[in-house]
């Protein structure tokens, strides 16, 4: 493609060389330059791609995208730009041939419920018949493919090539976590999504390489709804106001206040062996009755966001109550089949803020006992442990504790540390440090209405042990305990 075509959409300035070039692909990483590429060099808290341009050169780059005037480099193209993350965005867009234009494309923003709203919808429109994409922090998620991303929000090239993958398998969709940091580093740019959805905001990713301040946090959230084409907004948030405050998109509510157009009401706990979720009544835009499996009210403003986008789509509305009657989010409280009269769950929770939630929504199904199974990882402070203990004592009728990522430190150091926090309350536990061993402790030992819940690994599916990573999933590790009887 030739270079003044990727930067068709973008302001720049020609510093040497012409854009009268083909490029063989666009590239942000110089230890993948490729001969004949376009080299864009980012701006990053540890790097500066700009260091690496004279040897991007070397490498065989034609090209070099820059947002300083004084890049003394022979050899390339050199095109200056205001922005080289934006640059980045537009031209990975314009190279893979603008794939969003094909795809209906869904970004959902907000501090919690981006991963378990991002599954409800694809879970609804793929019972409706449209085979659906997702991206965000399980990874880059179509057809039976899983491919791992080390952020919520990839970079933009990524994000591009996965639209262009996911038309090439036959996808109609895309659901997209769209991150705070994620849109302040413009990797959402390039294009339009045909909906932007909020779900709530609360204090996060303040300091460090992050956001400065909540008003810098708050506003790139915001920037969605300058880049959508219909917002769908929970109006219970007491910040949905701020948050649509500059918005130029066609704005729709949701939530359980009567103000909201498609309103939950009569929300309930559903319980039974293998099966924790609620019940909820819908009105306003759409009637209809709901149940989800996931557990927790809070569920209910998940599933009400996923209907809320789902609606507009020309599906069954059957398809919206069989997608969240049957939704799984892979290490979110993901239920797993077991053949006893209890529920086994799978969940990501790893400190003790998030056990503390999962815990404590566990405990309003009033299981006979709730077990929980968890550890925690080595080479991070010990206070986190010694918190982890205590919160599993106090809302746990058994804590099994074992090992978990313990990485180079001894796992019986670190359940030592556990303990310390466990004895600061009246809780029974045991200490089994392999995984595998704990895991069948608490299937042998299950009791009809148990709620066991192995906390820590979730999506995972490794152990990092000893100073090196092995597989690990323990989705796998259950069926061979059971061996088949399920």
């Amino acid at each position: 493609m030739k270079l003044e075509k990727l930067l068709t959409r973008i302001n720049y300035t020609v510093l040497a060389g012409t854009t009268d070039m083909e490029i063989s692909d666009v590239i942000y990483d110089s230890r993948k330059v490729v001969p004949g590429c376009a080299f864009v060099c980012l701006v990053g808290a540890a790097a500066d791609g700009h260091s690496y341009a004279q040897e991007a050169v070397r490498s065989g780059a034609a090209a070099l995208i820059v947002s300083r005037d004084d890049m003394d480099v022979s050899g390339a193209a050199v095109i200056r730009v205001d922005d080289t993350r934006k640059a980045l965005a537009f031209m990975s867009a314009e190279y893979f041939g603008n794939p969003a234009d094909t795809l209906t494309t869904i970004g959902v923003t907000g501090t919690k419920g981006k991963t378990t709203t991002a599954c409800m919808i694809r879970s609804i429109l793929e019972k409706g018949g449209m085979k659906t994409g997702v991206i965000g922090t399980l990874g880059i998620l179509y057809g039976d493919k899983l491919i791992k991303t080390a952020n919520t929000t990839p970079e933009s090239y990524e994000i591009q090539k996965a639209l262009r993958d996911m038309i090439n398998d036959g996808c109609k969709c895309c659901v997209m976590e769209a991150s705070s940091l994620g849109i302040k580093w413009h990797r959402t740019d390039g294009f339009i999504f045909d909906y932007g959805v909020f779900t709530n905001f609360s204090h996060d990713h303040i300091g460090g390489v992050e956001h400065p301040t909540m008003e810098d946090y708050l506003e790139c959230k915001s920037r969605l709804f300058r880049q959508c084409t219909t917002g769908i907004i929970n109006v219970d948030d007491p910040m949905a106001d701020k948050m649509i405050e500059n918005h130029t998109c066609r704005i729709e509510t949701y939530g359980c206040d009567e103000k909201a157009q498609l309103r939950g009401t009569n929300a309930k706990l559903l319980s039974k062996p293998g099966y924790l979720g609620v019940h909820f009544d819908v009105s306003g835009a759409e009637e209809m009755a709901l149940d989800v499996a996931i557990p927790g009210m809070f569920t209910v403003h998940n599933a009400l966001a996923a209907a809320a986008v789902c609606r507009h789509f020309d599906i069954p509305r059957q398809a919206i109550y069989d997608g969240l009657n049957e939704v799984k989010v892979k290490g979110r409280v993901e239920p797993v089949q077991v053949p006893g009269n209890y529920t086994l769950l799978i969940d990501y929770a790893h400190n003790a803020v998030s056990m503390e939630n999962i815990l404590t929504t566990l405990r309003e199904y009033h299981p006979h006992r709730l077990i929980t199974l968890f550890g925690a990882g080595g080479n991070r402070p010990r206070d986190r442990r010694f918190e982890m203990g205590e919160i599993s004592g106090k809302l746990s009728d058994l804590s099994v504790i074992t090992e978990d990522n313990s990485r180079v430190e001894d796992v019986n150091d670190i359940i030592a540390d556990i303990l310390v926090g466990m004895e600061k309350t009246d809780g029974q536990y045991v200490t089994i440090p392999d995984r595998t061993d704990a895991i069948r402790y608490c299937i042998e030992h299950a009791q009809d209405g148990d709620i066991i819940v192995l906390a820590g690994k979730g999506h995972e599916d490794y152990q990092d042990k000893n100073g090196r990573k092995t597989h690990y999933d323990e989705r796998e590790v259950i069926a061979d305990i059971l061996g088949g009887n399920v």
